[in-house]
């Protein structure tokens, strides 16, 4: 990650099945690059259970849009070819990609198989509810129209430990298949939400199958050389046991280098747990700052109530920044998902203040919170004036430690202090209640400047004392930045 390092995931939930999506993002590149964006998430680029799907739906690993499977040649987002030219487009301008990859489960099978299963309680994966017996289901992968281009592999039964139907009783369920090695991850490999949390869709990947395991690594050798990518968010890996999580990565960086990006999404809002985690995997990669997503989602949704001088409690933001992805919202959290903790759209602004200006964590701006939802009812509260703003600000002048002012519940403030190299810093200050003000200290060797709010929501100038401090005004529900005001590009 480069010094002011800014992730952008460029998807969400309910872009256009138009084919486009690589080509818009290839004709991105160069204003991204101009707004300080040095990493770009892209979605899932593998093909999925049809051409609508999001990428979640895993079928084909090998297949990026090459091959007539599905229904479809190119994914959702276009071509493999397409692929390719919005890669090397990111990477011409600096830019680094870090691909979604989906490891839990498999989807859309070509053929059924007959095989023997419990049944498990849904609510707690380790009780069965039925005798062992027989089911018909789908775990046969082969991939005709593929024709074992790249791999021979072929997924059956005994490389997944469940399925979710069973076709000879039309039935829908859990269904933890029985065999010699079979069952769930131990324990203390995955999250045990639901007893045990191995399960979560389709049909749940066996990693305790050596066959699986060296197909994997096959796979994501094959994939980093394929694509030239950079880095991996690494999908739901609460639901794939840690040891093989952990041996992915030490492969990937032997192959590739120790400066190989891994970030993980570990859907919890118990830093502990995300700590713990951490620590078995010896602080190898970065991971999502649930908690601290939370924390802005319920600020935004109770204002009057919410403590911000609590915000940063339990988060990965405030005890293992150089491990924390900071975001403001990302396609699970957005309206109408499972996972649905939408952040307010009055409260954008200040949210992206805070992970964008502060310089805790890594920041990942959401591709329509910039450029919008195209939801129709959903408001995504900014606009690409307001955030390019704060980017103007996170390139100019967000360098050097944080201080922090956490000591009213409805208005907070930091400031930087700016480093060798930019030497000027800001002073940046929330209110989510009335018009406050808050004194703070950007440091005597700016005493006598005159600082202005770069934003623009304030008028009046402020001049700094001679110990380095002053008192910083912020309109009601809202977010001042101040800077001195001849550094101000005009």
């Amino acid at each position: 990650m480069s010094l002011n390092g800014l992730m952008m995931q460029y998807f969400e939930w309910d872009l256009p099945n138009d084919g486009k999506h690589w080509q818009r993002l290839r004709d991105d590149a160069k204003h991204l690059s101009e707004k300080g964006i040095t990493a770009v998430w892209i979605p899932p680029c593998f093909k999925g259970t049809g051409q609508e799907d999001v990428g979640y739906g895993v079928y084909d690993l090998y297949d990026l849009g090459e091959f007539d499977q599905k229904g479809t040649v190119r994914t959702k987002y276009g071509t493999k070819e397409e692929l390719h030219e919005a890669i090397d487009a990111l990477h011409e301008y600096g830019i680094q990609v870090y691909a979604d990859v989906v490891l839990n489960h498999k989807a859309a099978a070509d053929e059924t198989e007959n095989f023997q299963v419990f049944r498990v309680d849904e609510n707690n994966r380790q009780k069965a509810i039925s005798d062992e017996h027989e089911i018909e289901g789908w775990p046969h992968f082969y991939f005709p129209g593929r024709e074992k281009k790249y791999s021979d592999f072929e997924w059956h039964w005994c490389h997944f430990s469940g399925v979710s139907r069973d076709e000879k009783t039309d039935t829908e369920g859990i269904f933890q298949i029985v065999g010699e090695g079979k069952g769930w991850a131990d324990d203390d490999e995955v999250s045990n939400e639901f007893g045990n949390f191995d399960y979560l869709m389709f049909a749940d990947i066996d990693y305790g199958h050596e066959e699986v395991l060296e197909e994997t690594k096959q796979w994501i050798k094959w994939f980093i050389n394929e694509t030239g990518i950079d880095g991996i968010r690494l999908d739901a890996v609460k639901h794939i046991k840690r040891s093989v999580i952990d041996g992915l990565v030490d492969y990937v960086r032997e192959e590739f280098g120790q400066d190989f990006f891994f970030v993980a999404e570990y859907w919890e809002q118990d830093t502990e747990v995300l700590e713990e985690y951490l620590e078995k995997q010896d602080f190898d990669f970065s991971m999502m700052d649930v908690r601290f997503h939370y924390a802005l989602h319920e600020a935004s949704i109770d204002p009057d109530n919410y403590d911000l001088t609590q915000l940063f409690d339990g988060t990965l933001h405030l005890d293992n920044a150089k491990y924390a992805v900071t975001f403001v919202d990302n396609h699970d959290s957005q309206p109408g998902q499972s996972l649905e903790s939408f952040v307010e759209p009055w409260f954008k602004p200040l949210a992206y203040g805070i992970i964008l200006l502060s310089s805790y964590g890594y920041p990942c701006l959401y591709y329509p919170d910039y450029y919008g939802y195209y939801a129709e009812d959903v408001d995504y509260g900014g606009s690409q004036e307001l955030i390019d703003k704060l980017l103007y600000i996170r390139r100019q002048f967000a360098y050097g430690e944080t201080e922090g002012y956490l000591d009213d519940p409805r208005c907070i403030g930091f400031t930087r202090s700016g480093d060798d190299e930019h030497p000027v810093g800001c002073a940046v200050v929330i209110s989510t209640n009335d018009e406050n003000e808050k004194e703070m200290n950007v440091g005597s060797l700016h005493a006598g400047e005159t600082y202005v709010d770069v934003i623009g929501y304030r008028e009046e100038e402020v001049t700094i004392e001679e110990d380095g401090s002053a008192v910083f005004a912020v309109g009601a529900g809202s977010i001042s930045v101040w800077v001195p005001k001849e550094k101000i590009e005009k």
